[in-house]
């Protein structure tokens, strides 16, 4: 008993309320916000984190990586392109990311992105990984290699220039001419000596999951997943329609952002506590930990979330669906364990194969 006493008291003091991003930077090129753990503490709980970018055209994120896996979903924007070098390699890998990509980034990946159009289109993406390995668990931390917080202009002159065998004053207009950080806006000049996407390449690792015929993308229909680690499923709820309650099996987490519209969600935790029971609106992420069982109920305009989890092969079950374990126990367990009539069980039952 006092281990149940334990366990209701830690699970109260978890806030898994939504919560908005906050803005981290903000330049002629765009801007980036983060969910940072000391602002969201199940963030640095779960080890997980989020950011989202926004570009304005001819907005360019300098050269980085980070210190975690994490995958980008492209909300808004239909012409931008990713540049990436992938750990122990030496090729650049250029794609074309658009509405519904999901690009993922394992650990390690250096990458630029360039919003490639004249006209007033943003380009806005939403990060989202695991951070059990990162440098502050529940927020990514980015290692530029150029602008003014690049980790390039952190060594000595001398360093650089006996780096790469190249005079002090070359090394130094190699660390200090780019007076940008995070973000800049190219000319247009420079707009058009940017390298064009490989079209074959961006089907390998990018994939539209809003074209696709599942909402879920794991490793076995996307590949490329398995790199970072991780997984996804996009629900689209019409207006007041209900995802039943889900539950990983595994020891996942999952992180929801909500993309379009509104509504409600519910996480029900051990013990059968609900722990949130709270309107939600586009902008917001909210953090389901292992185990815990979910629900959603879209608003009068309807709900679109974007979840990620922390595995590229979760366990996913459906309290109310097609697969339901409800479903699969014997009439006799069923009705002995909800203690209900023959008649409401086989309502029950019948309810959960048309789900």
């Amino acid at each position: 008993m006092i281990f149940f006493k334990e366990i209701i008291l830690s699970m109260d003091g978890m806030d898994l309320s939504p919560k908005s991003a906050q803005k981290l930077f903000e330049g002629d090129g765009g801007a980036y916000y983060i969910w940072s753990s000391s602002d969201v503490p199940v963030l640095g709980e779960a080890k997980v984190g989020a950011g989202k970018l926004v570009l304005q055209p001819h907005g360019f994120a300098l050269p980085h990586h980070a210190d975690s896996s994490k995958l980008g979903y492209v909300l808004q924007g239909n012409d931008g392109l990713v540049g990436m070098v992938f750990p122990n390699t030496s090729e650049e890998v250029v794609v074309r990311v658009k509405k519904g990509d999901v690009i993922p980034l394992p650990v390690g990946t250096i990458s630029w992105w360039f919003n490639n159009v004249d006209h007033s289109e943003e380009l806005v993406v939403v990060f989202m990984g695991e951070t059990a390995g990162a440098h502050v668990p529940g927020q990514f931390s980015y290692f530029f290699i150029a602008g003014t917080l690049s980790i390039l202009a952190g060594f000595s002159t001398e360093f650089v220039s006996k780096s790469f065998n190249i005079t002090e004053d070359e090394a130094d207009g190699i660390t200090k001419s780019q007076t940008g950080a995070l973000i800049i806006k190219l000319g247009q000049d420079e707009k058009a000596k940017m390298p064009l996407p490989n079209l074959k390449l961006t089907d390998k690792f990018v994939h539209n999951i809003s074209t696709s015929s599942t909402t879920t993308l794991t490793e076995k229909e996307f590949p490329f997943l398995k790199q970072a680690g991780l997984s996804v499923n996009l629900t689209k709820l019409e207006a007041n329609a209900i995802s039943s309650p889900i539950y990983t099996a595994d020891s996942i987490v999952q992180v929801i952002y909500i993309a379009r519209g509104s509504g409600r969600i519910q996480i029900v935790g051990v013990n059968g506590q609900r722990l949130l029971d709270a309107e939600v609106t586009a902008g917001q992420l909210l953090v389901v930990p292992t185990f815990f069982m979910v629900a959603k109920l879209a608003g009068h305009t309807g709900l679109e979330c974007f979840t990620l989890m922390t595995s590229s092969q979760p366990v996913v079950e459906d309290l109310a669906g097609k697969t339901s374990a409800l479903g699969a126990l014997s009439p006799e367990v069923l009705r002995i364990s909800l203690n209900i009539t023959p008649e409401l069980e086989k309502l029950l039952k019948s309810k959960i194969r048309k789900v």
